[in-house]
């Protein structure tokens, strides 16, 4: 009597997958190249936006100077760097009243301060201060685009 090995049950359903081929067909006469040219907007439409652009720009390029010198700051005072450098001294007298209306919310720590969380606010605040009047330029213009077309 010879022993036969167990059998393996295979209890998992085969699934057959079939790929469908989507036919089209092309109309006999095809329009010249030309006529799928996709052209761009109008000369009208790039001046009416022109201004538009050019602000947000402009207040892009204001709030992020501003949020560099406030991370140079940040990054000064926690490297410990000395105040009496002009350098340093300079960009301390440039951002101070930038960070003056927010020290005092958190309470400073006892010995020297090596972490300035008012920079670090300031930052935020003008980083959101930024992105509300670009949005509130573009909200602008794109209503009064609609109204006049």
């Amino acid at each position: 009597m010879a022993t036969s090995a167990p059998r393996d049950h295979d209890t998992t359903e085969r699934v057959d997958r079939y790929e469908r081929e989507r036919i089209v067909e092309r109309p006999a006469h095809t329009p010249p190249a030309s006529a799928n040219v996709n052209v761009g907007p109008t000369t009208a439409t790039v001046a009416r936006n022109d201004p538009v652009w050019t602000v947000t720009r402009v207040v892009t390029l204001l709030f992020t100077v501003l949020e560099v010198l406030l991370l140079l700051r940040f990054v000064l005072k926690l490297l410990g760097a000395n105040a009496n450098q002009p350098l340093v001294s300079g960009l301390y007298g440039i951002t101070e009243p930038l960070v003056r209306p927010f020290q005092g919310i958190f309470p400073e720590p006892a010995g020297p301060p090596a972490l300035d969380l008012a920079a670090l606010l300031a930052v935020a605040f003008f980083f959101l201060i930024a992105a509300l009047v670009v949005a509130l330029v573009r909200a602008i213009t794109a209503n009064r685009g609609t109204l006049n077309p």
